[in-house]
């Protein structure tokens, strides 16, 4: 075991619940088991829905521990490994590790290793049946910056540009967003599932803020994510970067002509290629072979058009784990910018707020070194009153402030339409 190592103890009943014990489940019953794990979800809990895959983890048999020191995120595969290697000696059936993996190692990663892991088939839903708000009827919302200081970052981004090497920085905005009433994390989960079916929908408890009220509440990062960050199974490696997004519209044929005009727009094109250049680059060192597509397709969630390339690899060495890899991808230019260091320190100078988990990274890895990492975008932190949603846009030589603002109103859209609001509620300056 290694130090600060926290193993609670054993539960006799730990174990994992994949559908009907003893044989496959059926694909009817794997979608009651999906639909029962959504509603049993409560605040503390780790829920983690991919196209394929329904996961519900309770309770916290070990916790990885902090590293300590300036860089959280420094060793942290091995801290990883060496709690599941302590997890699995103290006879805990499932060392899996979940949670969550800060933008940088400012603040620590969330991990745990669960007492109990249930896990399903896709979940599916009625598209007819109506949804319920997770809100009241009253709210207030505030954006942090202001449009027009957020307008002036992008300036001052494209700027550097022009006098330096810095190729793409992403920038990002938040809305905080207060309720009179409870926040109903349950229900905003479901409308986030059923919005975005596609998706990786998740929500990992989080520790309170250090100058948090002495007895608040639980802090949850809730969101939707459309991009799958990677995921290895056996020597199987897949990640599927997104660069270049346009926003979607009502109108069948207007949404057409928006999802052509992404494909041939060469500032979305340049956008996509540093991005998968990049990710290739993390990737290579670790695979046999790596399938790079030559040009990007194209992907839809509810409220965007988004450039996208599967990559997929096989590993030559299968101690590499599924968070070794996320991590030497991370973060890539999709949420950062390239080159990295100077994208980052761009990111510090303009953004007026510390991202935390935003942009960082969500999702789980066994103690076979399996697992599947999200990248978290489309997401909030929430609290009993307050959530604090987040939008980026990546900007490049040829981007305008008015073109990037528009499209981090449109990013927030997955999580307003998702908590009953629309992009014209009322917003407090």
């Amino acid at each position: 075991m290694i130090p600060d190592t926290k193993i609670i103890g054993r539960q006799k009943d730990a174990r994992s619940v994949d559908g009907v014990v003893g044989a496959p489940a059926l694909p009817q019953e794997q979608e009651a088991l999906a639909a029962r794990l959504l509603r049993d979800y409560d605040a503390g809990a780790f829920f983690f829905a991919s196209p394929r895959r329904t996961m519900l983890a309770r309770g916290v048999f070990a916790t990885v521990p902090d590293a300590g020191g300036t860089n959280s995120l420094e060793g942290l595969p091995e801290r990883v490994a060496a709690v599941l290697d302590a997890s699995r000696e103290a006879a805990h059936d499932i060392p899996v590790a979940v949670g969550a993996v800060p933008f940088d190692g400012k603040v620590a990663a969330q991990l745990v290793v669960p007492m109990t892991i249930q896990r399903a088939g896709p979940m599916v839903f009625d598209a007819s049946a109506p949804s319920q708000s997770p809100l009241g009827s009253r709210y207030t919302l505030r954006p942090v910056p202001e449009p027009a200081a957020y307008m002036q970052g992008v300036a001052e981004a494209l700027k550097l540009m022009q006098e330096g090497p810095l190729r793409k920085v992403v920038l990002s905005r938040s809305l905080h967003v207060d309720t009179a009433a409870p926040v109903d994390l349950r229900q905003l989960l479901h409308n986030l599932a059923r919005r975005n079916p596609h998706g990786y929908t998740f929500a990992v408890d989080l520790p309170p803020h250090a100058d948090a009220a002495p007895g608040s509440g639980r802090r949850t990062l809730i969101g939707a994510s459309p991009e799958l960050l990677v995921a290895r199974s056996g020597l199987q490696v897949l990640a599927n970067p997104l660069a270049g997004s346009a926003a979607r519209s009502p109108d069948p044929v207007e949404d057409q002509a928006r999802a052509a005009r992404l494909m041939t727009s060469p500032k979305d094109l340049h956008e996509h290629a540093v991005v998968i250049d990049a990710v290739a680059e993390a990737l290579r060192p670790f695979c046999k072979t790596l399938d790079v597509p030559r040009g990007p397709s194209l992907v839809s969630t509810q409220t965007m058009w988004h450039l996208s390339s599967r990559i997929q690899g096989e590993l030559k060495d299968p101690s590499i784990t599924s968070l070794t890899l996320a991590l030497a991808m991370h973060p890539t230019p999709a949420v950062c910018g390239h080159p990295t260091a100077l994208a980052h320190e761009s990111i510090g100078r303009i953004e007026p707020f510390h991202r935390g988990y935003y942009t960082g990274t969500v999702g789980w890895c066994d103690a076979n070194g399996d697992g599947q990492w999200a990248v978290t975008i489309r997401c909030a932190e929430a609290d009993e009153h307050t959530l604090r949603l987040f939008a980026g846009a990546g900007i490049v030589v040829g981007s305008t402030p008015e073109a990037e603002l528009a499209e981090t109103e449109a990013k927030f859209r997955t999580m307003l339409l998702a908590m009953g609001l629309g992009l014209n509620a009322e917003v407090q300056p």
